[in-house]
């Protein structure tokens, strides 16, 4: 059965630093593309960030420059670096497959951004 794990979330201050880490199983996981993705407060989930197979990455523009999507395959582990967090970063954030996404989300990881 495929899992992901969503961990390392938390209270930071604004320009404060996070790294969260996925551990997934029940796949092949040096062959898929993976994203991690990010529900706010009263918004839609939205994508964040990808990384594929490959290791080529991508993000959504408000993440660009702060995010960094990285995965370890020998630890079936996927990892987000979040640098210089806004207030608009407070979400729970998930990982799941970039293609197609589980329809049963996990639980995720709650980073919340605040003074």
């Amino acid at each position: 059965q495929v899992q992901f794990v969503e961990s390392g979330g938390g209270l930071v201050q604004p320009g404060g630093s996070l790294r969260l880490s996925c551990a997934a199983s029940g796949f092949t996981f040096s062959r898929y593309d993976l994203s991690w993705y990010r529900q706010a407060p009263g918004k839609e989930r939205e994508l964040v960030a990808t990384i594929t197979s490959g290791g080529r990455t991508s993000y959504v523009d408000p993440v660009k420059d702060r995010f960094t999507n990285s995965r370890d395959n020998a630890k079936n582990t996927l990892y987000l670096q979040m640098n210089s967090l806004k207030p608009e970063d407070t979400a729970v954030y998930y990982c799941n497959f970039a293609a197609a996404p589980r329809r049963s989300w996990g639980q995720g990881t709650q980073v919340t951004v605040s003074s």
